[in-house]
């Protein structure tokens, strides 16, 4: 199965507790701390250890110490007796997906030819805003193969303004 399958009841349970809570970042913070712990090569060899599962829940708080509540430690015990604890950090990419959901925000790569001006970002940013109804958050990076102009991507949603991609447009209508 998938790890993304076997996360998103964990951290659906996890969000909706948190908003409940009015806790979303502290959750947010609690995963993203016990993810990394679940990371840790020695900790990803105890997990796939044949040690017992409270045994491994014992050991995987102590690591994290007070970094997580009563409840996030409930939630790793559960991890811990279901065997689930080595997808924590696909929980946490889920959860955090949730949290943009509730936020109303997308994440766009924006890759160009040039560096962007503050101007330019944005322009972008309103555009990309209203287009998709959300608040965007711009990622954006340099990439000189383009020749010019930009190329966004925001979820499904890709918008290639390079004069490369102009190009291989081109190229295809012309062998067609």
């Amino acid at each position: 199965m998938e790890m993304k399958t076997i996360a998103r009841p964990y951290a659906k349970a996890a969000f909706d507790f948190a908003v409940e809570k009015k806790a979303v970042d502290k959750w947010l913070t609690m995963l993203g701390f016990a993810a990394e712990v679940a990371s840790d090569s020695q900790v990803e060899d105890l997990i796939n250890s044949n040690l017992n599962a409270e045994k491994m829940a014992d050991l995987f708080l102590a690591v994290c110490g007070d970094q997580l509540d009563e409840q996030g430690q409930n939630l790793i015990r559960v991890m811990a007796i279901n065997g689930r604890l080595s997808v924590l950090p696909a929980v946490v990419l889920e959860f955090a997906a949730l949290k943009a959901e509730q936020d109303r925000e997308v994440e766009a790569n924006v890759v160009s030819a040039a560096k962007l001006t503050k101007q330019q970002m944005a322009k972008i940013q309103a555009s990309l805003e209203k287009r998709l109804d959300r608040k965007v958050k711009l990622n954006c990076s340099v990439d000189k193969a383009l020749m010019a102009g930009i190329i966004i991507t925001a979820g499904d949603l890709v918008i290639d303004g390079s004069v490369r991609g102009r190009l291989s447009r081109l190229a295809e209508t012309l062998q067609s």
